[in-house]
């Protein structure tokens, strides 16, 4: 195990993270509001995010950036995408050379379109990197439910490292080389999530649910298999499993902003509502990009994004994808 974890964003899932990490290890927890880390030092809780979990005696909150990262042998970014390739260069000048970074952050970064795991290598080269990842509910993880999920490293001895420190009784995590794959599965579903809001929001009731996630994974996969990844990543935990919880949990956030579409609300009014960061709203243009320019068909998130920029009405999303031209179900996969 290592000497010591820190994991910077105090967030729900950051916190949650850091909580399994200092059961087992030294933790650090950095929070970028200096009141918030006050707050969690003094009350052993996260109120903001997290208000009836208990934190572990061994976890130190601060929101100095040095402080938290001296000594750490693992850094675990649980940053919004908007806010990572910052957090990480000024983290960076403190963190010691070949401290592997592993992010939770499933997005993709506007302008660059650069995945989380491409920043890390910009911002720290020569830092091992990776990205946990999967179908990672925060409540029902903080309730001790039962679930697994993936940490995608290249270094299958680094892999075997970060699967026993992440692991606990009730959290599996499994292993898988394929970084791409697993990360572009996490920040891609998202998009789909919010689409599966809509059609809830509307009223449609589970086949049309069952029919977007599994055109979900169609076009997961030919997006990821375009960029690099395996096919088989897609039909696993960080692709279909984290596709199925996204889409059909309240707890979704992503989910929940395409339901509140549905019912004719502003993007901009849902999303000054609340403090979580849906990360769907931020990736959907990047991901639409990224399709483009590798000449791939992503007509849910082209709708989607229609959606979020107020070219179409959420209330006709469903009648578009369905009035597509007709295709054989495995277009584009072969």
């Amino acid at each position: 195990m290592p000497a010591k974890v820190v994991v910077l964003g105090a967030g729900s899932w950051g916190t949650a993270m850091a909580a399994m990490c200092a059961r087992r290890v030294p933790t650090a927890l950095w929070a970028r509001r200096r009141e918030l880390a006050t707050s969690i030092a003094r009350l052993g809780r996260n109120v903001d995010y997290l208000p009836d979990l208990v934190l572990p005696a061994g976890l130190h909150a601060t929101a100095d950036l040095a402080e938290a990262v001296a000594g750490a042998e693992v850094v675990v970014m649980a940053v919004p995408s908007h806010g990572f390739r910052a957090v990480l260069a000024a983290a960076r000048p403190h963190v010691a050379a070949d401290v592997p970074v592993i992010s939770l952050t499933k997005g993709v970064e506007q302008g660059s379109l650069a995945r989380m795991t491409e920043v890390i290598v910009e911002v720290a080269p020569g830092h091992p990197f990776g990205v946990l990842t999967g179908p990672n509910l925060v409540g029902e993880i903080v309730a001790g439910h039962p679930t697994a999920s993936v940490v995608a490293v290249a270094d299958p001895g680094l892999a075997t490292e970060l699967q026993q420190l992440f692991s606990t009784g009730a959290f599996r995590v499994y292993t898988n080389p394929d970084v791409v794959g697993c990360e572009l599965g996490g920040a891609l579903k998202n998009v789909v999530a919010i689409a599966a809001g809509i059609a809830d929001g509307m009223g449609f009731g589970d086949n049309t649910r069952a029919a977007l996630i599994t055109r979900g994974v169609a076009e997961l996969t030919r997006l990821g298999v375009a960029l690099g990844g395996q096919p088989m990543t897609f039909g696993g935990l960080t692709g279909m499993g984290d596709l199925v919880a996204t889409c059909c949990s309240r707890q979704s956030r992503n989910r929940w902003v395409g339901e509140e579409l549905a019912k004719g609300r502003p993007l901009g009014e849902i999303t000054a509502g609340t403090r979580m960061v849906a990360e769907g709203v931020r990736t959907c243009d990047a991901v639409v990009e990224l399709a483009a320019r590798v000449g791939v068909e992503m007509p849910i998130a082209d709708q989607v994004a229609a959606v979020l920029h107020g070219v179409t009405p959420a209330a006709e999303v469903v009648a578009v994808l369905m009035g597509r031209e007709m295709k054989p179900e495995l277009h584009g996969l072969g």
